[in-house]
């Protein structure tokens, strides 16, 4: 793959994705935006493996993504995310731990505010 076709794929998975995140709840949309503009950033001069791996990642993160938000825009359900394989845990550093473990603090405390909003109502 030539360097100006992997800048393309790129360009329109992290265009994708963005399109994707406007189809959740504001709070998880933000943090969703938020997250990817970081990881893409951190990412841009990785090696040829890393952004091979990195790029594998994100299209399935896409891809699920975007089979969650069909259901959900037809039966207006809230449901998204998937439960990540305890196994996977061993495969981290513990920079991506720490990382993973804010990304679901910032996510469950968005859930237990729309939750409790949702009870105010």
């Amino acid at each position: 793959m030539s360097c100006t076709e992997h800048v393309l794929r790129v360009r329109k998975l992290y265009k994708l994705i963005f399109r994707l995140h406007r189809g959740m709840p504001a709070e998880l949309r933000v943090l969703g935006d938020n997250y990817a503009r970081d990881e893409f950033k951190r990412h841009k001069n990785c090696g040829t493996e890393e952004a091979r791996i990195f790029l594998n990642e994100w299209t399935d993160y896409a891809i699920n993504l975007a089979k969650q938000m069909k259901p959900m825009q037809q039966a207006k359900r809230k449901i998204l995310g998937k439960y990540l394989d305890p196994e996977l845990l061993d495969h981290m550093s513990d920079d991506q731990i720490v990382q993973l473990y804010e990304l679901h603090k910032a996510a469950s405390s968005e859930s237990a505010d729309e939750h409790s909003s949702s009870k105010d109502k």
